[in-house]
């Protein structure tokens, strides 16, 4: 199952999610790219697809808890700087982003209202009731193509559900893909999920039907950023133009999470899938996760995330020069920053294959 996973597709699916833009969310082009997602989700036969459908009103401003230069005082979710620190922050001028092209495609501003978001489920055979959440957050911000943060692990969900629905693979247990919305306001989308869903776990609907449309829930695993691993800043500022050969999926839980325990075991199911599929980066283990979609499962379930960098220590502290910039545009990236997502998806497809006792069917 490993193998059906190629470089090629991975960079189209990419690729044709940076035809929206950057997919900020409450906007057109961001419904669109809902739509497009769910069509290619329904194309490789992943049924039954389904939204969630949600308000969101912006909050009012507040203070943004951090210095004068724009970096954080202390990593969110623990840990601490190291290295060289740069600034970081969002890009809101349109006028930065120099391709015409790209900037007409993102000139529509963000409006409050309803939101929705896409899912499609993989239904167990001898396990309907029991299910594994895998999830990308298909919004993006920065006047850019978003093709990192999330095309990238929006692009890993969707080739993970093509694999998985194709008509000879079985599974024990069910697997939901799904591609949140307003991630970059606060994880909305996942809220809303949490909010509109936890309670419908395992309940039989209609009763004998031996269907579930809300599967207990056994894990949840976040893909949010898969790709530019260069290594920390040069002391002068600049950046390392190629992927670093220490380069490596982060795989990461939190320490101070209610199911930290379970998901510390389920993090190290993934760096052992890891070792045995993923062809060319290794997996590294982190207590630090923060500031992503898994995070509203965090005292519920086990919850864990996979991305390129430490989301606090490495990320928060200007690791990614791309990060909610008009730079992240699928033509910034070579194949070495490509493969390292899909050594990602490789990662995720042995370990969800494992636990869901995936199987061709003879």
């Amino acid at each position: 199952m490993v193998a059906r996973l190629n470089l090629e597709s991975y960079k189209a699916t990419v690729k044709g999610l940076t035809q929206f833009g950057d997919r900020r969310q409450g906007t057109d082009r961001n419904r669109a790219a809902v739509d497009w997602i769910e069509a290619q989700l329904k194309s490789y036969g992943c049924t039954p697809t389904e939204r969630i459908t949600y308000q969101y009103q912006p909050p009012a401003p507040r203070p943004a808890g951090a210095s004068a230069s724009g970096i954080p005082r202390r990593p969110p979710g623990g840990g601490r700087f190291r290295g060289v620190v740069q600034p970081t922050g969002a890009n809101e001028d349109s006028l930065a982003q120099r391709d015409t092209a790209i900037r007409a495609t993102n000139r529509q501003p963000t409006a409050p209202g309803e939101r929705q978001e896409v899912y499609c489920t993989k239904v167990g055979t001898t396990h309907p009731d029991e299910m594994y959440i895998v999830g990308g957050h298909m919004d993006g911000r920065g006047w850019g193509e978003a093709a990192n943060d999330d095309g990238s692990g929006t692009a890993l969900v969707m080739e993970l559900a093509r694999v998985f629905s194709s008509p000879d693979v079985k599974t024990d247990r069910s697997i939901r893909f799904i591609l949140w919305n307003n991630e970059e306001t606060g994880l909305n989308g996942a809220r809303a999920y949490v909010e509109q869903r936890q309670a419908l776990q395992g309940i039989e609907s209609p009763k004998g039907s031996g269907r579930y449309p809300e599967p207990r829930w056994l894990g949840m695993v976040q893909h949010d950023m898969m790709m530019f691993d260069h290594g920390m800043p040069n002391a002068d500022g600049t950046m390392p133009k190629t992927q670093r050969a220490e380069a490596d999926v982060n795989v990461e839980f939190q320490s101070s999470a209610k199911f930290a325990a379970g998901a510390q075991a389920l993090a190290w199911a993934f760096a052992n899938a890891n070792e045995k599929y993923a062809t060319d980066y290794p997996a590294t283990v982190g207590q630090h996760m923060t500031n992503t979609d898994s995070a509203p499962f965090q005292d519920i379930i086990p919850a864990i995330s996979l991305r390129e960098n430490e989301r606090g220590a490495q990320i928060g502290a200007g690791w990614d020069p791309q990060w909610h910039q008009p730079t992240d545009l699928f033509t910034t990236y070579s194949d070495a920053d490509f493969r390292l997502g899909l050594n990602a998806a490789q990662t995720t497809l042995g370990a969800i294959a494992t636990l869901t006792g995936a199987r061709l069917a003879k």
